[in-house]
């Protein structure tokens, strides 16, 4: 394992055990996990690791990852993360999520959105001690019956999920036949969505205490934006693979650094981590990089000086309001479309 990925880990996993008790759910730590996406320079070796979408045409496109992140949801430091294709066997959420399970210690909580609640998963997450938190599966949306099972409480219910008849093509035959027969999951009601939780207590681990730690799930889109836009991870710079790979891991480390400060700056001042604001962080951090001065209280002061309001519930819709440049797509492969200037000059400015 790379140092700068041993790095990122032993960071995490201190920071992510040292959160007070204070900050916990049910007394217990809580991760999150989802996956996201990164472009990177279009050269002929990150197009072979990481190929680019299939809809687009030979040298218009940029190769493209798939990224699963765990993250602590009290502090926002990245415990662990798994790099593969976007497209192709392996390359899904599921698959990448396989690679980091052992991330995830007894007695933790996880959770995730709908794409996780499958049944092998569950099994695994019971099977290491690990509760969870997730969506309901697509495909038992159909068929859920609050009618059926051990009633709860309104729409909350234990219910048997049978073994899947189909053996994943990941899974050995051995693991297979091993995996129990069924399991029993619990099923709630939250307002529009119907999600499922090993926390099998209604006494507990009461249905509205269930339905707000799952609306802080929103809490990993906000990680993942600040290091793809604050910090500037959303198009990688290098040019081969493997420098790619490092150069996401890099980008973790910083993450995890500023969150330690702020971890730091909220227990200083009696605040979470989450009301602190990441990109004043990072500006307060640069300022003292170009000042050349230590960390200090004052500086602890300064992080804990800009809150963010609470946005639980916000909803925005997934559209710029600022318009781009008048500029039409490339279509070809940009050494044609040199030749193509060189040879006829730019075309006509749109009026």
């Amino acid at each position: 394992m790379p140092l700068i990925t041993q790095l990122v880990n032993k960071t995490g996993e201190l920071i992510h055990r040292a959160v007070p008790q204070q900050w916990r759910w049910f007394g217990r730590s809580v991760s999150l996990i989802d996956g996201t996406s990164l472009t990177m320079a279009d050269t002929k070796s990150s197009q072979i690791a990481f190929p680019q979408q299939g809809a687009q045409k030979a040298g218009l496109g940029f190769p493209i990852c798939r990224l699963l992140a765990v993250s602590c949801l009290h502090t926002g430091v990245i415990l662990n993360a798994a790099v593969g294709p976007f497209k192709g066997k392996g390359s899904d959420e599921q698959s990448l999520l396989r690679q980091v399970l052992d991330t995830f210690q007894t007695g933790s909580i996880v959770v995730g959105d709908a794409f996780f609640g499958t049944y092998f998963l569950l099994v695994e997450m019971i099977k290491r001690g690990v509760d969870v938190l997730f969506e309901q599966h697509g495909s038992r949306k159909r068929i859920t019956d609050f009618g059926k099972g051990i009633a709860l409480g309104k729409k909350d219910h234990l219910i048997d999920i049978p073994k899947s008849k189909i053996k994943p093509d990941w899974m050995t035959q051995k693991a297979y036949k091993n995996a129990p027969d069924n399991i029993t999951i619990r099923e709630l009601k939250v307002g529009q969505k119907t999600i499922i939780t090993t926390m099998l207590s209604a006494t507990d681990y009461p249905k509205k205490a269930l339905a707000a730690l799952y609306q802080k799930s929103w809490h990993v889109e906000v990680n993942f934006r600040n290091i793809k836009t604050t910090l500037g991870m959303n198009i990688l710079s290098c040019k081969t693979p493997e420098m790619c790979r490092k150069e996401i891991w890099t980008y973790f480390l910083a993450n995890n650094l500023i969150r330690l400060l702020m971890s730091q700056a909220a227990c200083n001042y009696g605040l979470l981590p989450r009301q602190l604001s990441f990109k004043h962080a990072v500006q307060v951090w640069n300022t003292y990089a170009l000042l050349d001065k230590v960390i200090d209280e004052e500086m602890l002061a300064l992080l804990a000086s800009r809150q963010v309001g609470n946005r639980a519930g916000r909803i925005e819709p997934r559209a710029v309001k600022r318009r781009p440049k008048a500029y039409p797509l490339l279509m070809i492969p940009r050494a044609e479309a040199r030749q193509t200037v060189m040879n006829n000059g730019h075309p006509k400015k749109m009026k």
